[in-house]
């Protein structure tokens, strides 16, 4: 079976912002311009596999204590009572909320596991030169791309509500320990999806 062809077999290297094709000169190492919109275009990031990883690793540990913590505490004539996003879910089903709390069950618990696990997944299939369902990776790479900036759903409402709830001395409401954990999870899972680069899983497509 011939080998097929891709950019890279020809030489050539692919602008991640406008998508030309440019030829790279014969000393070419790492970084070039774009000759079209002049970003910077670079044949493979440097030691991307392990950065990504520990991106990823990082976010898996995040993680824990952001769903253990509290993410905000109401305090209301003295009686403080603190919430971590699974009892917020919790109280907003019993209240009769459900789409607003299978909103922030699948936005704030949901979707973060599953960006990192998808992560994981590409990164394991990479280094083991899985050449199978490359396009099927690699649309699960642009939904994790995509999906990563709704993430950030509860760090907004305790934001949001903070505003809001200003009654003074009756009824108070404070961010907890785990916004900053769930806020460093997001962060963390962005950075490991901007850090992979999709490239990688069509190496193996040429062989």
């Amino acid at each position: 079976m011939s080998a097929r062809q891709t950019a890279r077999s020809h030489g050539l290297i692919a602008c991640e912002t406008c998508g030309q094709l440019s030829q790279p000169p014969a000393e070419h190492r790492g970084k070039m311009a774009c000759p079209t919109c002049g970003g910077k275009i670079e044949s493979r990031k440097d030691r991307m596999i392990s950065r990504t990883w520990a991106l990823v690793i990082a976010g898996f540990v995040l993680y824990i204590p952001a769903n253990l913590y509290p993410v905000m505490t109401f305090n209301m004539v003295g009686n403080a009572e603190s919430d971590t996003i699974m009892s917020g879910v919790v109280e907003l089903f019993q209240s009769g909320m459900w789409a607003i709390g299978l909103l922030v069950l699948c936005a704030s618990i949901t979707v973060p596991l599953a960006k990192l696990i998808g992560l994981a997944y590409l990164l394991f299939t990479v280094q083991r030169g899985h050449h199978t369902r490359t396009k099927d990776r690699t649309r699960l790479y642009r939904i994790i791309e995509l999906i990563g900036r709704w993430s950030m759903l509860d760090v907004f409402l305790v934001s949001i509500l903070i505003a809001v709830v200003n009654l003074g001395q009756v009824a108070t409401i404070s961010p907890d320990i785990g916004a900053v954990f769930f806020a460093s999870v997001v962060i963390v899972t962005m950075f490991a999806a901007q850090t992979f680069d999709p490239r990688l899983i069509w190496d193996r497509a040429e062989r």
